[in-house]
């Protein structure tokens, strides 16, 4: 047998060699190390034998978010060893590694409950597990013994699981992973013994419909972490404890920036100082637009539902969506903007000369979202896109692609976001030739190539309609976010049969971009929100300044201090309560107010006040105009 290294180097081996030979025939050091194998992508087991002719990598605990999945899927077995154990006669179902951990979904036995209480001893008996050295040993069977073997356990979501494959597969051999006393259905791959894992935490308690169904049984969902250090882990913890302080739903009630009402689930409602930092974002937004020459447009939320089985939502994305009856015409929400502009640019002839058109749009649509997965601003029903759709000829494509991407570098600029590129290729389920997917995958990769971009591919992940360039960020602790995406559309404009009049006076097809830079108002809200920890840059802050009288006698000059700061524009107010200057500075930190103005007699006498900044403390004595002019010129800077 003869395989590939990574670094193209051949590798004679026997016939039927494994993963373990591979690494034990490079060297024993590595072979001590390896935890898994990746042939062509494909991560496998050590004992799994090799394909001939493939190029061959060995997994360590160094291969990066290969290595930590493979940890964690480990953990999330001996989650369920050490369940099992503790609480007989409990069912297990499924449990998979996730970003940042993994979480295991358990029926117990009627009159026992678990929570957060009960993680401590849990954990306490899957360290006994990681002790004891547990070899993870697979066994391929024929379904039908593992159907038995499950039934007569009393394990009904495995056999739901097999039964399932059979019928929609025609799945004939199954895979059971053993450590230790627990056996699992499990397709792997698995680490070689659970003695791999150095450090493990169990983190919450959850509940979680099975199959994601309210119609079928709520479960307990355990979540928990695991790393290869207890240093990687206490780091993780630690920015876990830094993301619940930022969490924007605890901070968004304690700013006073948004609510949510069971009368309207999912649907965030927007107080004033919200509604501060919306209006600033549409500014910005807006005057972005206008200055890239975007035309802006509104278009109606309730269509005809043929609109959507023309435009193919009907068909792909049903689910999603919201529908009714008007007068005994089946009605629906629109869940994206696109083809009510298409609409737009249908209403009048167009010819080669009017493109490339572009339409923007702080477009509302409605999706539904299971109850289970709403969370705060990052996921609602009801949203706000900073949309835009444009319509060019194929020759333009590369152009208005690098156009759109160097539009998002300078939204992100503002709050200081250096952006990640992503790929994303035809999904699975799709509309469209395959000839139109590879003539749009090109161009986007053409206009990423030209602008001299980086990107990673992620195969399978493009809209149903087109391939896509996402644009991703990583925040202050680290949490990465989607923000932006440029999309490449050649579906819609033929089944709407768009045209434009070429130079050769002949009709042609033009192409679609849709295009979102914030994604939505609602969710980018919720990130920044986050990302500053509520402490917003002065543009953005809804309180930029609050007046603090030193004593009663000082209100009438703060209040005059007042009307000349807000007539400059500036967002203000008075803290004109009878309590201590001490007090009223740390409420005023409390509530992220960026300026302090302290006023007493001196400033009084001398038009003055002296200046504090969030965080920062003293900054000294200034004439309110100087302070009027340094926080306008702030703003005007809109820093990050």
């Amino acid at each position: 047998m003869r395989v590939e290294l990574p670094d193209g180097t051949p590798l004679e081996l026997d016939d039927g060699a494994t993963g373990e030979d591979a690494a034990r025939a490079i060297g024993e050091g590595l072979a001590r190390a390896a935890l898994a194998v990746k042939q062509n992508g494909d991560i496998r087991d050590l004992s799994a034998p090799l394909r001939d002719g493939e190029q061959v990598e060995i997994v360590t605990q160094r291969s990066g978010q290969d290595a930590l999945d493979l940890l964690r899927h480990d953990a999330a077995h001996v989650l369920a060893t050490a369940v099992v154990e503790l609480y007989p006669g409990t069912k297990v179902s499924i449990g998979p590694p996730i970003e940042g951990g993994f979480y295991y979904d358990f029926e117990f036995p009627e009159g026992v409950t678990v929570s957060e209480n009960d993680l401590e001893r849990i954990e306490q008996k899957m360290r006994e597990h990681i002790k004891a050295d547990e070899h993870f040993e697979r066994e391929d069977v024929p379904a039908a013994a593992a159907l038995q073997r499950f039934r007569d356990e009393d394990q009904p979501y495995k056999v739901e699981l097999i039964e399932d494959l059979v019928r929609d597969q025609g799945v004939e051999t199954v895979s059971l992973y053993r450590n230790g006393p627990f056996t699992d259905l499990c397709r792997g791959p698995h680490g070689p013994s659970t003695k791999r894992i150095k450090a493990i935490k169990l983190t919450s308690v959850a509940g979680a419909y099975w199959r994601g169904d309210s119609n079928r049984t709520m479960l307990t969902r355990i979540y928990g972490t695991a790393f290869f250090s207890k240093e990687d882990l206490a780091e993780h913890l630690r920015r876990l404890e830094e993301a619940r302080a930022r969490d924007h739903r605890k901070l968004g009630k304690e700013l006073d920036l948004f609510m949510f009402s069971e009368l309207s689930p999912g649907s965030p409602f927007w107080k004033p100082n919200g509604m501060v930092i919306w209006n600033e974002l549409t500014n910005l937004w807006r005057a972005e637009n206008a200055d890239r020459d975007y035309r802006e447009v509104k278009t109606p939320i309730l269509y005809d539902v043929e609109l959507f089985k023309q435009s193919g939502h009907w068909q792909v994305y049903r689910e999603n969506m919201y529908f009714t009856e008007v007068e005994a015409q089946g009605m629906g929400l629109k869940p994206m903007n696109c083809p009510a502009h298409v609409q737009i640019y249908k209403s009048e002839r167009r010819s080669y000369r009017d493109l490339p058109v572009r339409y923007s749009e702080a477009g509302l649509v409605h999706r539904h979202e299971p109850s289970g997965t709403l969370h705060g601003l990052l996921r609602v029903r009801h949203i706000t896109q900073d949309d835009a759709h444009i319509f060019c000829t194929e020759d333009q494509i590369e152009e208005e692609v690098i156009r759109c991407l160097d539009f998002g570098f300078a939204m992100y600029d503002y709050f200081g976001f250096e952006p990640r590129l992503e790929l994303s290729t035809r999904p699975d389920k799709r509309i469209g030739s395959e000839e139109m997917w590879d003539k749009a995958e090109a161009a986007l990769e053409r206009a990423l190539v030209q602008r001299g971009l980086e990107y990673e591919l992620n195969p399978g992940d493009g809209a149903f309609y087109g391939p896509k360039i996402d644009l991703h960020m990583t925040d202050t602790i680290g949490r990465s976010w989607q923000l932006g995406t440029v999309q490449l559309d050649y579906a819609m404009p033929e089944r709407f049969e768009l045209t434009y009049t070429g130079a050769d006076n002949a009709e042609h097809m033009p192409v679609m971009i849709h295009r979102a830079l914030l994604g939505s108002f609602e969710r980018f809200i919720g990130i920044l929100i986050e990302h500053y920890a509520g402490e917003f840059p002065l543009w953005l802050a809804p309180l930029q300044a609050v007046v603090l009288p030193i004593a009663d006698r000082h209100n009438d000059y703060a209040r005059e201090v007042e009307h000349r700061l807000r007539d400059a524009g500036i967002r203000a107010e008075v803290d004109d309560r009878s309590e201590s200057i001490k007090r009223k500075i740390r409420d005023a930190e409390l509530r992220k107010a960026a300026y302090m103005l302290v006023v007493g007699d001196k400033e009084a006498e001398n038009d003055s006040v002296a200046v504090r900044r969030h965080r920062e403390g003293d900054q000294g004595a200034a004439t309110v105009h100087e302070a009027i002019e340094r926080l306008r010129g702030e703003i005007a800077a809109r820093e990050a």
